[in-house]
């Protein structure tokens, strides 16, 4: 399915990065280590790695990742970027500064557990998790992201998802957003900031 939806021409949801990571740029410093969760076409960790970061990046749709590499060589920045499932990611392999998930809603609660609990130990202690997503009124708005409400965050279950992490930030809000055809209009989002202490 994503294959077919990133064969399109064009980016799907742009080139330019999720405005929610230009308004986390504070975290995004030079020397770090990040991974890009489910990055799709490239705009998040391409970006993050402009800012001097090391950034590996995974996505299942290869078509994404070709499209990915294409936008770090115009951008003349390098990104470890893997084609893999992220239900068969290693998640132990190695520890980051920082994991970034940026509409990843793709699957059910119980995917969605797997999913926050490999973001976690992907972390290394005092790193951070970014966290990006719609909350259930996105469904009235029908401008982007998935059309179960089953996939989608609240506040009280991303609090208490990362109970075992410092939680810096989490806030639902409403916004315009414009980020390619696949995110566009008004929309409900819900950012977090969550620190690994230990």
């Amino acid at each position: 399915m994503w294959n077919d939806r990133y064969a399109k021409p064009g980016y799907l949801f742009g080139t330019e990065p999720a405005q929610y990571l230009q308004e986390h740029k504070a975290y995004l410093k030079p020397g770090l280590t990040a991974l890009a969760v489910a990055d799709g076409e490239g705009r998040n960790s391409v970006y993050m790695a402009a800012q001097g970061l090391k950034v590996t990046a995974m996505d299942s749709a290869d078509v994404a990742v070709e499209k990915a590499r294409a936008l770090a060589l115009a951008a003349g920045v390098e990104v470890d970027f893997n084609v893999a499932d992220i239900a068969k990611w290693d998640w132990t392999a190695k520890a980051y500064d920082l994991v970034a998930g940026v509409f990843i809603q793709f699957v059910g609660p119980e995917g969605r557990m797997a999913q926050f609990a490999g973001m976690k130990q992907a972390v290394k202690p005092g790193g951070h998790i970014l966290l990006h997503g719609y909350t259930p009124k996105q469904l009235e708005f029908g401008t982007g992201g998935p059309r179960a409400v089953e996939n989608l965050y609240t506040e009280a279950m991303l609090r208490e998802a990362f109970s075992d992490f410092e939680i810096v930030s989490l806030r639902p809000y409403e916004r315009e957003i414009n980020e390619g055809e696949g995110h566009s209009g008004m929309s409900a989002l819900i950012d977090m900031v969550a620190r690994k202490t230990a």
